[in-house]
């Protein structure tokens, strides 16, 4: 009888710890995603700017290109952070949410015109900007 207890204990054990990706998505805060998000991002600016640092080592310093690049890779950083800052304000979705779509439409246009010399992208960085204030603002709401 000890034995068959043990094992129904068990087994509701390992029911009560099965947790699927669903229900892990569901559970988690916004403030816990944004977090996550953040710390993402600021992987992802220190590999770029290590990048950046190796690939642009035999360049010309003055060469716009790599001016372009130390920009994205500063406010890529900075806003990384600032992401942090949104995780603990009163809506941290709406204000993360804001924030990386403005870091996305900043930055991104600034590494791809710095890496493939392609100004294509660039009318996007001003309004990525403009994103990111108002991601600044919305962490006042």
């Amino acid at each position: 009888m000890f034995s068959l207890g043990l094992k129904q204990y068990k087994l509701h054990a390992v029911r009560e710890r099965s947790i699927t990706l669903s229900s892990w998505w569901t559970n988690m805060t916004a403030s816990a995603l944004v977090r996550r998000l953040a710390a993402l991002s600021g992987a992802s600016a220190v590999g770029l700017g290590a990048y950046g640092a190796h690939g642009f080592k035999n360049k010309d310093p003055d060469d716009y290109r790599i001016v372009l690049y130390e920009t994205a890779n500063k406010y890529h950083f900075y806003h990384s952070l600032a992401l942090l800052g949104a995780a603990h304000c009163s809506k941290p979705l709406m204000a993360g949410t804001i924030l990386i779509a403005g870091m996305g439409m900043f930055c991104g246009p600034l590494y791809h015109q710095a890496l493939t010399g392609d100004p294509g992208l660039g009318k996007l960085a001003p309004v990525g900007g403009v994103a990111m204030i108002a991601g600044w603002l919305a962490m006042i709401l």
